[in-house]
């Protein structure tokens, strides 16, 4: 027990000092201290926790007023080895907690001390439970009409909940565990209440690839389908819409997100292990959750942050000085404005920047508003007061050069970054949220004061329906009321509030931890360039540069922090699915040549597997022995390509023999500007000078062999003709008489006339 501590692990105390402290328990009324007296424990037991584990799982209202009755629900659990008897659950109230950091200490307190914490109310109200054995877990719910609280003035109250009984060791009564929590009074609309602005984020991580269809429509490929889990009921996002929709809050939406989920009812396509992307299934579901959000937006202020979210403090750490890296943000703010009014139909602002965990120094701001932006939305543990005013000043701050430091309090933006799946954790971190909010109303100052909540940038559903509830639980209105960034950023600034941005050394090491290293920016550089050179030989350039450029934004991505090796992942797979691209327009290896002659044309063939046309390339040969073999009238020649989509063009050169030999020739294409495109391709060509003596030789030659084919032709006609004569002799010597002859003997000529 921690009251214990003052009393124990010394000997036996004179008598004098028992009997003081006997008194002193007395004076108290507290039975838990008489216990210890009887039953001192030694000195190593006070840092151990209470034998009793009390939560509290549920308080309603949040925020009573005096015709309320207050109900409290929860659970005991005995973690101790003994049984408890005669125990009861009772609820202490008070004190009045003076400031805010009277709130934080009690938060912080463990264990029950007398003195300090109140005593218990009436013990009407108590829970009874008449045993609890070791390790078991009992509910409870207290129930308690507010006005038997005895609240006096405005403020925030402690209230505790405690489980008190005997156990065999300590047959005394006393106080086994306690659990602290807040409850803000406030039953009347105070005379001055404060303005909330309290930022709604709509951001996620990166899922959409470089990669898109060879369709019309360049259907985008997905690196995976976990989008949907949020999308769908219940989960993230969609809790973020349907609960968002109800609650006097700004909407911040990352513009990446809206095209994603637009692009997912659309049409879109997953990556497999396998690599061959497949059709995603869940465009019904992107349907249902972009048409609640066109719905919940209606009516409530949207600020849209450049394009992918980036990070801006990686970039003004290590990007800045990495050429073309800042000249992404204006394209990404001005892609951003297009897309929500694209998407949702409705008009966002996109003068606000915010860095991670509004975290700023000198170069940070300067990169915030490099885009444009005249709002950077910083936090009060990085902008901090000196305390010299006793009070929070309003968020907006002056910051020099026109921009405005909007100021989110970092104790209600931070409330809710715990573990809200366990219901006392949230429990306690909703009513120390509205305590805090009361707190800051309760300030001493006539000044008319506006806030800013600006919570994680993607919280968890617990998170999130946690968060809700703490809003829910200002919407009486009592000593808030409704504000918006935009609102906000404009109010008044008090002239006493801090202005001076921190140093470069003031920014934490644990997010500098986090940010995108050099390298990650020159690569994003090197894609770049090879994206220049690209693009400029496409006929439709946009089909490469829209989604390419959004790629880039998507690089610099908040999203990575924490995910370093996935960040450089997806890096190099941007790299080289581009790379991929431009090699699909290349000269095709050519094999080796020989030119027999003084010229003779060679053929280079160039394709081109893109399903766009390609043009404004100029393919030059080069022969590397300019003496031997020529193009014209020179070594090299040139000539304009333009290929179809899916097709290969042929172009003939002709070349120029001036001596035998092989001649290494060189085929590179080049973009109009002259700068090397792709592949060189390198082959032989065997040239042979042809002499005017060797042309005499060929000549005879040739004549040489005509003649011998008349002559041989000839005596051949002849042995043909006298072979035909000898066979007509033999067949007439060898025919019969067939009549009577002539008396003349011209039997003959007597037959042939007839």
């Amino acid at each position: 027990m921690a009251e214990a501590a003052d009393i124990q692990g010394a000997s036996p105390a004179p008598v004098r000092r028992r009997w003081l402290r006997r008194t002193i328990v007395l004076l108290a009324g507290t039975p838990v201290l008489a216990a210890l007296i009887y039953s001192p424990a030694p000195k190593a037991e006070a840092a151990q926790a209470s034998p009793v584990d009390v939560q509290l799982t549920s308080l309603a209202p949040a925020a009573p007023v005096k015709s309320d009755t207050l109900t409290i629900q929860g659970t005991v659990v005995n973690n101790g080895s003994e049984t408890i008897n005669d125990a009861h659950v009772g609820l202490r109230v008070g004190p009045l907690l003076a400031d805010r950091s009277s709130i934080d200490e009690a938060a912080d307190r463990t264990g029950f001390r007398a003195g300090i914490d109140p005593g218990e109310i009436d013990p009407a109200h108590a829970v009874k439970i008449a045993s609890l054995p070791s390790k078991v877990r009992q509910e409870f719910t207290l129930t308690v009409p507010v006005n038997k609280l005895e609240l006096d003035k405005d403020g925030v109250y402690q209230l505790g909940v405690s489980l008190s009984g005997v156990t065999e060791s300590r047959p005394s009564e006393q106080v086994l565990g306690i659990k602290r929590t807040f409850l803000p009074w406030q039953p009347e609309a105070a005379a001055k209440r404060s303005q909330l602005a309290y930022a709604w984020p709509l951001i996620s991580t990166t899922r959409v690839t470089a990669e898109t269809g060879s369709d019309e429509l360049q259907t985008p490929v997905f690196l995976d389908d976990s989008l949907a889990d949020e999308l769908r009921a219940g989960g993230r996002l969609e809790q973020m819409v349907t609960l968002g929709k109800e609650l006097p809050i700004t909407w911040v939406i990352d513009p990446d997100l809206l095209y994603t989920v637009d692009a997912m009812t659309k049409g879109y396509r997953v990556r497999t292990p396998g690599g061959k992307p497949v059709q995603g299934k869940n465009k019904a579901v992107a349907e249902q959750w972009l048409s609640a959000l066109e719905a919940a937006v209606q009516g409530k202020k949207v600020v849209a942050l450049p394009y992918a979210d980036p990070d801006l403090a990686s970039l003004a750490h290590h990007g800045k000085d990495v050429s073309g890296s800042l000249g992404q943000l204006r394209p990404a703010t001005d892609k951003a404005k297009q897309a929500v009014e694209t998407v949702l139909h409705v008009t966002a602002s996109t003068d606000f920047s915010w860095p991670v965990d509004g975290a700023i120094d000198p170069s940070i701001v300067n990169v915030a508003t490099s885009a444009g932006a005249h709002n950077v939305l910083t936090r009060s543990d990085s902008l901090v007061e000196s305390g010299a005013l006793g009070y929070t000043p309003s968020a907006a701050r002056p910051i020099g050069a026109g921009t405005t430091a909007v100021v989110a309090d970092a104790e209600l933006s931070t409330a809710f970054e715990g573990d809200m799946l366990n219901a006392g954790n949230a429990t306690l971190a909703v009513q120390r949220f509205l305590a805090h909010s009361l707190a800051l109303n309760l300030q001493k100052t006539d000044e008319q004061r506006s806030f800013v909540v600006a919570p994680q940038r993607t919280p968890t559903v617990s998170q999130v329906q946690t968060m809700a509830q703490a809003v829910r639980g200002l919407q009486a209105g009592r000593w808030t009321h409704t504000g918006d960034l935009e609102t906000v950023a404009a109010a008044k600034p008090d002239p006493r509030a801090t202005t001076q941005v921190p140093g470069a050394g003031q920014y934490p090491e644990a997010l500098r931890k986090q940010e995108l290293p050099v390298s990650a920016f020159e690569k994003i550089r090197t894609t770049q360039s090879t994206l220049d050179r690209f693009k400029v030989i496409l006929a439709a350039p946009d089909r490469v540069e829209i989604p390419f450029g959004n790629t880039t934004n998507r690089e610099m991505s908040t999203s990575w922090r924490g995910r370093p090796e996935e960040a450089q992942v997806y890096r190099d797979q941007v790299q080289a699915y581009l790379i991929g691209l431009t090699e699909k327009v290349k000269v095709i290896p050519k094999s080796d040549a020989t030119l027999s002659g003084h010229s003779a044309t060679i053929p280079v063939s160039v394709q081109n597997s893109l399903v766009q046309d390609v043009h404004d390339l100029v393919l030059r040969v080069k022969s590397a022995n300019p003496t031997r073999l020529m193009f014209g009238d020179s070594g090299e020649a040139e000539q304009q390509v333009t290929v179809q989509g899916d097709h290969t063009q042929t172009v003939k050169f002709t070349a120029n023999a001036t001596a035998s030999g092989p001649v290494e020739v060189t085929a590179q294409l080049y973009t109009k500007d002259g700068v090397p495109y792709g592949k060189e391709r390198r082959f032989t060509v065997e040239a042979t000078e042809i002499t005017p003596t060797v042309m005499l030789v060929i000549a005879g030659g040739v004549l040489l062999l005509v003649l011998a084919g008349i002559k041989m032709y000839a005596s051949r006609k002849r042995v043909a003709a006298r072979a035909a004569a000898e066979e007509s002799t033999q067949a007439s010597d060898e025919s019969p008489d067939t009549g009577p002859q002539s008396t003349d003997g011209s039997g003959t000529s007597e037959t042939v006339d007839r």
